[in-house]
Formats: C-alpha cells, sequence, structure tokens
C-alpha cells in the first residue's frame, strides 16, 4: 500500500496532510526515513514513526476504555465532556465509534470500534451479548428484591417482562447483575421497579471480556486478536 494512503487510513488527515507529513520527513519505517508518499510498504505487522511516536499499522481498531463518571458516549455532548476526549486524534478521524452506551454518571468497560459489522453485531438485540453491572443501591436489598429481579421485571412503555440472567448480592447494597439487552437506562429502571434506588453503576464484562484490573478510569487499551475473535464469536 502506498504510505500516504497507509496514514490516511490510520487517522493522520486527509491524503493532502498525509503528504506534506512524509514530505517534511516526519515518517520513519524501521529506522529509516521515507520521503516519497507514493512508496509502497507491506502492512503486515508494520511498525511505523510519526514525528517521534510509535505506531502500529491496523486495518480495524478494538478498544477497551474504562469510563469515568461525568462523560458521554457522544461525539456531541450535551452537558459533560465526551469519551472521545480521552482517545487520541487518530482515533477520532477514523470514525471509532461506541458499542453501546453507558450513562453519564455510570462508570467501567466501554468497547469502541470503527468496524461497523463488529458494533452491529454486539449491539443487536438478538445476539444477546450478556453485560454484567456492579450496582450500589439507595436501600438495603432484600431477598424478595433478588428473586423479583431473576423472575423479570415489568417496565414502563416497554413490553414484556425484563429478567436478569443472573443476579447475586454482594453487601447490604450492593449486588451484580447481569442482563442482555440494552433498554434505556435498563438497570436503573429494573431496580425502580422493585421497589429500590440505583446510587452507582459500574459496569465491568461484556460477554466473556472483563474490564481488566489495572486499567485505572479513564485509560484505554487496543483489544488483543485473541480478544477480538472471542468477541467475534459472540455475533
Amino acid at each position: 500500500m502506498q504510505l500516504e494512503k497507509i496514514l490516511q487510513s490510520q487517522g493522520f488527515g486527509s491524503r493532502k496532510q498525509c503528504r506534506q507529513l512524509i514530505e517534511n520527513g516526519n515518517i520513519a519505517i524501521y529506522g529509516e526515513v521515507y520521503s516519497n508518499p507514493k512508496a509502497d510498504i507491506e502492512v503486515n505487522k508494520l511498525e511505523f514513526i510519526v514525528a517521534g511516536k510509535s505506531w502500529q499499522y491496523r486495518e480495524k481498531v478494538y478498544i477497551a476504555l474504562h469510563k469515568p463518571i461525568g462523560f458521554e458516549c457522544s461525539h456531541q455532548p450535551q452537558h459533560h465532556s465526551s469519551v472521545f476526549s480521552l482517545l487520541p486524534a487518530q482515533l477520532i478521524e477514523r470514525g471509532i465509534q461506541c458499542v453501546g452506551r453507558l450513562d453519564q454518571d455510570t462508570t467501567g468497560l466501554l468497547l469502541l470500534t470503527d468496524d461497523g459489522t463488529f458494533l452491529q453485531g454486539l449491539t443487536h438485540p438478538k445476539k444477546h451479548v450478556a453485560k454484567r453491572y456492579i450496582v450500589t443501591t439507595n436501600r438495603p436489598i432484600i431477598d424478595e428484591q433478588i428473586t423479583q429481579l431473576k423472575q423479570g421485571v415489568a417496565l414502563r412503555n416497554e413490553q414484556g417482562i425484563y429478567a436478569a440472567d443472573d443476579c447475586m448480592q454482594l453487601g447490604e447494597n450492593q449486588l451484580v447483575l447481569t442482563i442482555h439487552q440494552g433498554l434505556y437506562h435498563q438497570v436503573k429502571r429494573m431496580i425502580a421497579a422493585v421497589g429500590n434506588h440505583v446510587d452507582a453503576l459500574h459496569r465491568d464484562q461484556i460477554g466473556q471480556f472483563k474490564l481488566p484490573d489495572d486499567l485505572t478510569e479513564g485509560q484505554w487499551i487496543y483489544l488483543s486478536d485473541e480478544q477480538v475473535n472471542q468477541a467475534r464469536q459472540l455475533v
């Protein structure tokens, strides 16, 4: 692939901007500075340096972000900062999107990608991809509420009954809840339906992928090929 096309595909700007980066001597591959925008480069396992920073060629990107509180999952946030402000400009230029959303007051695992097929597969209701949440409630949790959540509750303006795939109490005011749907404010509405209220909500798992213990709030990582393949098996 031509070098200028490689840079453009990786989010370094328009073809013209990428050409200028190359002609100005800002691109190096395996220690060699390239000045020819039309140079034909093998992209398999390609690593390159742009203005002193190392990058790896990725046909598509798959990212796990530990979302902090106070961030909206939108490119055009209304009342808070955007989660995309936590990412490099190159990823935003590639058109990366959130795989589902978390409310601004919800923390935890958020996946992002520029692979439209992957995104649609994980978010399609028929795929039943499990999502696990740690829920902190305002009032003590009682056994009857756990039973109701497992059996299913009715939600206002929704058809049918919505049950937790799994529900287990962790403490007096805390439980772990797994659902596979993705209704608006679903966990909060389910907890309200059994007579309680959510004070804090944290998602720690999607499918088989768990939020890494060492990934602190605001940090992100690229998913490994193995992790991407595991996620693909869900869709």
